[in-house]
């Protein structure tokens, strides 16, 4: 997206910025936490990447206010929501509706599919992309709900709730 800045108008962005920034923060906490236990808990992620250790990916959940900036190192791990407009260059961006990125992580929907359907999009190096995604299958059981065990019973809830809610199409 890009900003409008004809004829001295403000861009358009910046109404967006608040909200975005104001969202990033909210979350920022939760994703710190997250990453932490999901790095101490899945250590064989790290390795499974190789080379793109160290690869800044952007994870964008079209729907949300914000993206997310994900540098799976295991010596320097990052991974923080930024407005879209501010988010780092990337080394590869993945980009789709929220339901469908957590389960592509769950590895309970086909990313070669939704590619092909353009519900997803893929950006940038695609292998670092295909390596990821390979870590992420490897894990076993389910880092959604590992994550929403984390918060207890609202977690749970709130991940149920997501489940049942969210448009399928």
């Amino acid at each position: 997206m890009t900003a409008n800045t004809d004829s001295g108008h403000r861009p358009r962005l910046m109404g967006q910025r608040p909200v975005a920034w104001l969202s990033a923060a909210i979350v920022q906490p939760i994703l710190s936490r997250v990453v932490r236990r999901i790095a101490e808990r899945h250590p064989s992620l790290f390795a499974r990447l190789g080379s793109h250790q160290t690869t800044d990916y952007i994870i964008d959940p079209v729907e949300l206010p914000f993206a997310l900036h994900l540098r799976p190192d295991p010596h320097a791990l990052i991974f923080r929501a930024v407005p879209r407009d501010l988010a780092p260059v990337a080394g590869a961006a993945i980009r789709g509706r929220f339901m469908l990125l957590l389960e592509l992580m769950d590895s309970e929907e086909d990313g070669d599919a939704a590619f092909f359907s353009r519900d997803l999009q893929v950006t940038g190096d695609t292998e670092a992309v295909v390596r990821l995604r390979n870590a992420l299958d490897d894990v076993d059981g389910s880092i959604a709900e590992e994550t929403a065990d984390m918060f207890g019973a609202p977690g749970r809830a709130i991940l149920a709730r997501l489940r049942r809610s969210y448009p399928t199409t």
